[in-house]
């Protein structure tokens, strides 16, 4: 017995797992492509110093979970948004601009290098704000929009 992509349980020797469109994996990757150029042209304007908190990262990190409040209020509460558009923005492009992976490795290389206090800080920190971000976005967008809080999603009042 074998479970399926939706989580149920299938008989047979091999799990289905559903076929991806061509369009959604193009958009995702042309996302994906430009985000993480963003993200290094940050990296190379502004260099981590050894020892010091990484703040490129995590000002990147940041800005896009505010942008991924935005985006998630934006196409599930106020607009019927393009199919492809949250494979794009949030999936590839913000998920190109933003890093847990260098994020991991700068903790550690702050760790290795002696600097706790500024490993532990930029753990918890970045952790904190970009969670405050996401709700600071998702209450942008409402604001802007004129919603005073969550609605059903696709519908207007």
């Amino acid at each position: 017995m074998t479970f399926g992509a939706a989580g149920g349980q299938q008989m047979g020797s091999q799990a289905r797992v559903p076929a991806v469109e061509p369009a959604v994996l193009l958009v995702i990757s042309l996302g994906g492509g430009l985000g993480a150029v963003m993200r290094y042209a940050v990296g190379l304007r502004w260099p981590p110093q050894p020892g010091q908190v990484p703040w490129a990262t995590f000002t990147v990190n940041v800005v896009g979970c505010f942008a991924i409040g935005i985006l998630m209020v934006l196409i599930t509460e106020v607009w019927v948004a393009h199919r492809l558009l949250r494979p794009f923005v949030g999936v590839g492009l913000l998920g190109g601009f933003t890093t847990f992976s260098t994020y991991s490795l700068e903790i550690r290389r702050l760790l290795e290098s002696g600097a706790t206090t500024e490993a532990l800080g930029y753990l918890g920190g970045t952790l904190a704000a970009t969670l405050v971000a996401v709700w600071i976005g998702m209450g942008v967008a409402r604001l802007a929009a004129g919603t005073a809080g969550p609605r059903q999603r696709g519908g207007r009042r």
